[in-house]
C-alpha cells in the first residue's frame, strides 16, 4: 500500500502567516484612521460646541448688564514674563498666573473677527487643557487687558480643538477685530503680520511689541496693541505666526 504524506498543514503555514500579517496591517490602519478622525474632526466638534456655548452664556449674562460704554485705557501694572513656553503649543513664554486672577478656564470676553468669521470666548491663561483645548482663545498672563495701554496678547490653536486661529494668516492690514467684555467693546485694526518667527520670540508679546528674531517687525512707541499668536505652518508647531493690531 502506498504511503500518503500529509503536506497540507506545511503548505498552509506561509499563507496563514501572510493572512495574520495582513489582518494586523489592516487593524493598525483602521486604528490610525480613527485617531486621525478623532484629532481632526471630533476634537473640533467638541471644542467648537463648548466654545459656542460659552459665548452664549456670556451674552446671556451681559444681557442684563448696563449698556456698553466707550473704553477708558488703563496702564497695565505688570510686564509679561519671559519663561519658556510649553512645547507643541501656539503660545510664547507663558508666565504663571498672578494673584487675584480668575481661574484659567474662566472666560471673560468675546473676540470677533468678521473677515474670517470667528467668534470665540477669551479666557485668562494659556493652558492647553484648561483653555486652548476647549476651543477658547487664551489671554497671556501679565499682558495688558482689553483696551488697555500696552499689549493685549492672545493665543489660540490653529489646528484641532476648535482651531479658532485657523485662518488668521488671511488677515490683512485694515481688517477689524472686536473684543467685547461685560462693560465695553473695543475695536482694533490689523496693522502688521509676521508670517514666521521662533517659538521663543518673546519680544512679540512685550508691552511695546517687537520681534527679537526679526527686529524690522514690531513697534517703537507705546500704544494700545492686540497680538494674536498661533503655530505655523499648519499641523506643525515649528514656528509662530503673529498678527498685530492697534486699537481705534
Amino acid at each position: 500500500m502506498p504511503v500518503v504524506v500529509q503536506t497540507r498543514g506545511v503548505r498552509s503555514t506561509p499563507a496563514r502567516v501572510l493572512w495574520v500579517c495582513a489582518e494586523a496591517v489592516v487593524t493598525c490602519g483602521v486604528v490610525l484612521l480613527l485617531l486621525v478622525v478623532h484629532q481632526l474632526w471630533w476634537t473640533n466638534q467638541q471644542a467648537r460646541a463648548q466654545a459656542g456655548e460659552q459665548v452664549r452664556v456670556l451674552e446671556r449674562e451681559w444681557a442684563g448688564s448696563p449698556p456698553v460704554v466707550p473704553e477708558v485705557p488703563v496702564t497695565p501694572t505688570q510686564p509679561p514674563a519671559e519663561d519658556g513656553a510649553e512645547a507643541g503649543t501656539e503660545t510664547l513664554a507663558p508666565p504663571p498666573p498672578g494673584r487675584g486672577e480668575r481661574p484659567p478656564s474662566s472666560a471673560y470676553a468675546i473676540i470677533r473677527i468678521p473677515r474670517i468669521g470667528l467668534t470665540a470666548p477669551i479666557a485668562r491663561g494659556i493652558g492647553k487643557r484648561s483653555v486652548l483645548d476647549r476651543g477658547y482663545v487664551g489671554h497671556y498672563p501679565n499682558t495688558a487687558g482689553p483696551g488697555q495701554t500696552g499689549n493685549f496678547a492672545l493665543a489660540g490653536h490653529r489646528n484641532t480643538h476648535g482651531e479658532p486661529f485657523r485662518y488668521i494668516n488671511r488677515l490683512r492690514t485694515g481688517d477689524t477685530i472686536r473684543i467685547r467684555t461685560r462693560d465695553r467693546e473695543y475695536t482694533y485694526v490689523v496693522d502688521q503680520v509676521l508670517a514666521r518667527t521662533a517659538p521663543r520670540d518673546t519680544g512679540v508679546i512685550q508691552p511695546v511689541p517687537r520681534s527679537l528674531v526679526k527686529p524690522s517687525y514690531g513697534y517703537s512707541d507705546p500704544g494700545s496693541y492686540l497680538t494674536l499668536t498661533t503655530c505655523t505652518p499648519e499641523f506643525s508647531s515649528a514656528y509662530r505666526l503673529i498678527v498685530w493690531a492697534k486699537r481705534v
